[in-house]
């Protein structure tokens, strides 16, 4: 399954593509190992090494060739689904809590970024969420009393105030503050040169074939080698085929064009990440080589579409849509492609053991907030692992009760 097709962005923004240490043999026996190289694994990885575990990562394609490299790199606390909304569906408590919790996890990459032998553009911005339609500003005012009422950084700006500060007008908006950007292929490429450093193990172009579980230890069967670890960690993201939760789980194809780069634009409020309540909807952030990267026109196909004359298309409407906000802007395609990614049934990730095997945990993080989704998640299954107290893993349980739900709906 391709997972992307076109020409990507971030691989031109490396200044050395990373190159992985193939260890000559598996050692032994693992404390973990972690099926999958991308944002989730690499961050897994860097938490159970922090915690003094042995680890390697198999990856079955080049690290950094996944999702990781279609990524595009916004990490903001709030979610595809509303706080209002999410309330809802699983309860104040929980929904607040999840909210905090994504709040956190762009503090904790963060800290990572600083942690890394590289710059990976970690920037703190600020989004502006507009109603892209005079009959959502109501439902849009609704979930900002909800984010102020519990504490989250905000403002709401009327039609005239957003006009003031951008260069389009639209009926409402909802500005966060403390959200962030971030190269995430310099991201992961700068977390396994960390992770190679410090003694992981990493195998690239390895497949897990089978595994099994005798006497409290995992091991796996893969195209080139056996491997036992005391716990195995799948983060697998958008692999379709290995998921586990593929039926409480909808894969879908992105789109995103990414524009020559620019002059200064004054007129872009703090360089915010934008996005709009339509569904789907228009994103856009800018880069720091001077570029505008736009995503959207999600459709409801797994697979990224092969012909060109597709993608290129698409990309036009997104420059379009992109100019009708910032009319007085010179711009012109120069990247584009498609990606699959997917999303749970109730807009959560899935993170936590699994439920009949033992020692196996998953960390998929579904939905439009990956890498924050991948940040907190790294942290449960670290806690997991350890025997630490995880008070909050029952809101993104592979089986949480409201996922059933769903479901039997």
């Amino acid at each position: 399954m391709n997972l992307h097709n076109g020409s990507l962005y971030w691989p031109t923004t490396l200044s050395t593509p990373f190159k992985a240490k193939k260890p000559e043999k598996p050692k032994k026996r693992y404390d973990a190992i972690i099926i999958g190289g991308g944002m989730s694994g690499c961050l897994t990885a860097y938490r159970l090494l922090k915690d003094g575990l042995s680890v390697a990562i198999l990856e079955k394609r080049k690290f950094g060739q996944g999702s990781t490299a279609a990524n595009t790199g916004l990490l903001q606390y709030s979610n595809d689904i509303m706080l209002s909304d999410l309330i809802d569906q699983i309860g104040k408590k929980d929904a607040v809590r999840f909210y905090r919790l994504s709040y956190e996890a762009i503090d904790d990459i963060e800290k990572i970024a600083k942690e890394l032998p590289v710059d990976v553009d970690f920037v703190r911005r600020p989004s502006i969420y507009f109603a892209s339609d005079v009959s959502h500003v109501e439902k849009l005012k609704k979930e900002y009393e909800t984010l102020y009422d519990n504490r989250f950084p905000c403002e709401y700006w009327d039609g005239l105030t957003l006009s003031t500060y951008m260069p389009f007008y639209k009926p409402g908006a909802i500005v966060t503050y403390q959200d962030a950007e971030i190269n995430p292929l310099k991201f992961i490429t700068g977390i396994l040169t960390y992770l190679q450093n410090h003694g992981v193990h990493l195998f690239e172009d390895t497949v897990v074939e089978d595994t099994t579980y005798e006497n409290n230890e995992v091991q796996l069967q893969t195209n080139s080698h056996q491997f036992l670890a005391k716990d195995v960690i799948y983060t697998i993201g958008y692999e379709k085929n290995l998921n586990a939760e593929s039926e409480n789980s909808v894969f879908n194809r992105s789109y995103v064009m990414v524009t020559k780069p620019i002059e200064s634009n004054t007129h872009w409020h703090n360089q915010a990440m934008i996005w709009e309540t339509n569904r789907p909807y228009l994103y856009m952030r800018t880069t720091a080589e001077g570029a505008i990267m736009v995503g959207g026109m999600d459709e409801n196909i797994p697979e990224a579409p092969t012909d060109e004359k597709i993608i290129n298309e698409c990309a036009e409407k997104l420059l379009s849509q992109t100019k009708q906000l910032f009319p007085h802007l010179d711009l012109e395609v120069d990247y584009c492609y498609a990606a699959t990614f997917a999303e749970s049934k109730d807009q959560l990730p899935f993170i936590g053991p699994h439920p009949t095997k033992p020692n196996h945990y998953y960390l998929l993080g579904y939905g439009g907030n990956g890498t924050v989704y991948s940040a907190l998640g790294a942290k449960m299954i670290s806690n997991f692992i350890a025997g630490r107290e995880n008070a909050d893993t029952h809101i993104v349980s592979p089986k949480r009760k409201n996922l059933c739900e769903l479901s039997i709906a």
